[in-house]
């Protein structure tokens, strides 16, 4: 019998152990409980995808199906659920606040519970001026963990039935829930927090809103079970899931074993230049398109390249995590004006004018007495710009970027990757890892180019709460221009290749390392290329930048048959289009990812579906390659398969629902009108062509592997998140061996089968 603490005698049934020794214990293993039901939430400014039924992967994707359908899409709450999720929103929105609010919340830095406890008082709505709630309030336990326990016992929650109702707690407003979970356990910088926060203390906000305003919420579990009985698991759903999934790999598969084991002779000539790009599905066909512009060779590598680190803008002094979610960055480097570039004191004095105007704009914008005066100085202004931006997108664009230090910025600012007095910079040795860690895993260890160009991925919209979704998902959503200079500054370095030489990876010495960036809304390519005075190479970066051109100019016919046929201008001015919902469709479609030469897939038009990562099994004995393959960039392709999929089966559980009746709160995320829930998904346009019609098909996501299943057998009995995925249905693996020259499919049960039996 779980106890309140305090002071009072425990019973004999209690064993005789301390009020102190028992229930805090037990308390904090029930709420852990509890929040491992619930999936992360990245906020707006480095949006990445994740699975929103993360916490339930532990369980049968079937079963799951059914327990989300039974937690998190129950159509219609008590009234009085709602009224705790109201007043739960009305107070988050004000401690999260990230700078949209004109008044900051007080005491934030003394964390949730603390400044809750001290303001709660003042807020009517949860005491309704009765003497007894209020004397509640005045007199909260210090300690957040003592406060969820005194809240039970007050609600006469039985102990068998404790962990289900703080899961009903969490799951009853999922979003701001998954924000919380982002914030304890993903936020990288969470040790500096300004306003921190922990999951025992928002579940203890959460319990005595609901002790003050609902004090038989233990009718929550009856309405549950009662409403469980009859949720619904999406089974018409899941049999169109199942039945395109079977078609899909079939297709799939057969054309890579053709592909894979179809004589060819082996190129002689040295390619004119390598690129390197990153395994996003809209990187598949524009290096399919360039591919055909000359003698290049394209390599696909998760977009971070390696990189564990954090870019900081020395001059804005902007710093983020530019490596993927599950990895905490090891470096800071820092980002400077180039030399050849104009004068640093041009450049700064610029951006502080800049920011002085944004910050005097803001002010009286959100000031309580100067908005209406604003907009009498600045009406035919705005209206001006406003006419502009609505029928003339790409003039305003290019008159923007005039004045604009973005556009500065994309052009001048290079990392300074050397360690610094500061403890910037990446050591030697360091750099020695990552050069080589790199070239290995993709197989570019011989014959290497001239020209080897190392390509991010970024996007370019107007407008758009969403952008970084758009951007990498492997530099934590944002642009991978960064880590593509890096890496490249790391492989330009002499001390490095002298490294890399010893261990077997000889680069000529001719061979120069170019950093770039594809924008996927517009196609452009640019080059942060190198001053060089060797006219050999400079008219080799001329001649490919006219491949790029023409690169571009074919996949944007390409990609504009999907964009509603529209004419490849049009795609265009959609990236400088502030009222365009859908700028591009992003990783629509995503299905597959493949992992192999390149060519397996080089000859198939995989219609931008596919992630596709280089790897070679034959310079991996023991599969220390394919294994950091299969638990990273696999495992960040299906949080974003996920995502897709889910935000299509049900976009207002799984969703954020039409951008048109969006809103953004604290400048962190997404709620719809001024008071729902924080969405924690995809919108509609994202995933949909019309309100009914989807765009995305929801499959699951396959991988394809081309190595001995032996291999891929014994990596997966070594790792339980691919035992997970794999057993448990979230997504699915096939082998193309080259041993006895058949693919092969992995079973629920972990079995290969041949993939001519799927579906049986």
């Amino acid at each position: 019998m779980l106890t309140n603490t305090g002071s009072r005698t425990m019973s004999v049934e209690d064993n005789h152990i301390s009020d102190s020794a028992k229930k805090p214990h037990t308390i904090d293993k029930i709420v852990v409980d509890a929040w491992n039901n619930i999936a992360p939430c990245w906020p707006l400014k480095n949006l990445v995808a994740a699975n929103p039924l993360q916490g339930l992967e532990a369980l049968d994707f079937e079963f799951a199906l059914s327990q989300a359908s039974f937690y998190f899409q129950q159509q219609a709450l008590p009234s009085l659920m709602n009224e705790i999720n109201r007043i739960t929103i009305k107070w988050c929105q004000a401690f999260f606040d990230e700078g949209q609010a004109t008044i900051k919340m007080p005491l934030r830095e003394q964390g949730l519970y603390a400044s809750w406890s001290v303001l709660a008082v003042f807020d009517e709505s949860l005491h309704q001026n009765e003497p007894a709630k209020k004397n509640m309030l005045i007199n909260l336990p210090a300690n957040p963990s003592h406060a969820i326990e005194e809240s039970i016992e007050a609600l006469n929650i039985p102990q068998h039935e404790r962990e289900e109702f703080l899961t009903l707690m969490l799951t009853s407003l999922p979003g701001w829930s998954s924000f919380v979970k982002y914030r304890t356990e993903w936020d990288y910088q969470k040790n500096i927090q300004t306003h921190p926060v922990s999951q025992l203390e928002y579940l203890a906000m959460r319990l005595i809103m609901t002790r003050l305003i609902w004090p038989e919420a233990s009718d929550l579990l009856h309405w549950y079970k009662k409403n469980k009985q009859v949720s619904h698991s999406l089974p018409s759903q899941l049999v169109d899931l199942e039945k395109n999934e079977q078609q899909y790999r079939r297709d799939l598969l057969s054309k890579l074993s053709q592909q894979a084991f179809q004589s060819q002779e082996k190129k002689q000539s040295q390619a004119d230049a390598q690129f390197i790009f990153c395994i996003d599905v809209r990187s598949e066909p524009f290096r399919r398109a360039l591919e055909k512009q000359g003698n290049y060779e394209t390599y696909g590598f998760a977009g971070f390249f390696g990189l564990s680190v954090s870019v900081c803008d020395q001059i804005s002094k902007d710093m983020h995590a530019s490596c993927p979610v599950l990895l905490t960055p090891q470096q800071k480097v820092s980002e400077n004006i180039s030399s050849h570039n104009q004068s640093r004191a041009t450049i700064i004095r610029k951006k502080t004018l800049s920011d002085t105007l944004r910050r005097l704009y803001q002010s009286l914008k959100y000031n309580f007495t100067t908005p209406f005066t604003l907009a009498e100085m600045l009406g035919p202004w705005s209206g001006l710009m406003m006419i502009t931006k609505t029928l003339f997108p790409n003039i305003f664009s290019k008159c923007k970027h005039v004045f604009s230090y973005q556009r500065e910025k994309s052009l001048n600012l290079m990392p300074h990757i050397d360690q610094a007095a500061d403890g910037s910079g990446i050591s030697l040795a360091d750099q020695c890892a990552y050069a080589e860690s790199a070239l290995r895993l993709i197989d570019l260890t011989k014959n290497i180019s001239p020209l080897v160009v190392i390509c991010g991925h970024k996007s370019e919209t107007k407008n758009n709460a969403y952008a970084a979704a758009l951007d990498c998902g492997a530099c934590g959503g944002h642009p991978g221009g960064a880590n593509a200079k890096i890496l490249a500054a790391i492989l330009n370095s002499h001390d490095v290749r002298a490294h890399l030489g010893k261990q077997g990876i000889q680069v000529p010495a001719e061979t120069i390392f170019v950093a770039a960036e594809h924008n996927t809304t517009t196609d452009e390519v640019t080059l942060y290329s190198r001053h060089t005075t060797d006219a050999s190479m400079m008219a080799k970066l001329e001649t490919l930048q006219g491949s790029l051109a023409l690169a571009r100019q074919e996949n944007t016919a390409y990609r504009s048959q999907a964009m509603d046929h529209c004419h490849a201008k049009s795609i265009m001015t959609r990236s400088q289009d502030w009222a365009q919902t859908r700028p591009e469709w992003g990783l629509a479609r995503n299905a597959a990812f493949v992992v192999g030469p390149r060519r397996l897939t080089q000859d198939i038009d995989l219609e931008g579906r596919c992630f596709l990562h280089n790897y070679n099994w034959l310079e991996d004995k023991d599969g220390a390659l394919l294994t950091t393959i299969l638990t990273a960039p696999m495992v960040v392709a299906q949080w974003i398969n996920t995502q897709y999929l889910f935000s299509t089966l049900d976009n207002v559980a799984f969703g954020s629902g039409s951008k048109v009746t969006q809103n953004i709160t604290g400048k962190i995320g997404i709620m719809q009108g001024n008071g729902s829930d924080l969405m924690h998904g995809l919108p509609l346009q994202s995933v949909n062509q019309t309100d009914t019609d989807s765009y995305h098909q929801p499959l699951r996501l396959m991988t394809v592997v081309f190595a001995p299943r032996q291999m891929i057998s014994d990596i997966i009995a070594k790792q339980a998140i691919l035992q997970k995925l794999f057993g448990n249905g979230w997504a699915s693996i096939a082998c193309v061996d080259p041993g006895d020259k058949k693919s092969y499919y992995l079973s629920r049960h972990l079995v290969w089968q041949c993939s001519t039996s799927l579906g049986d």
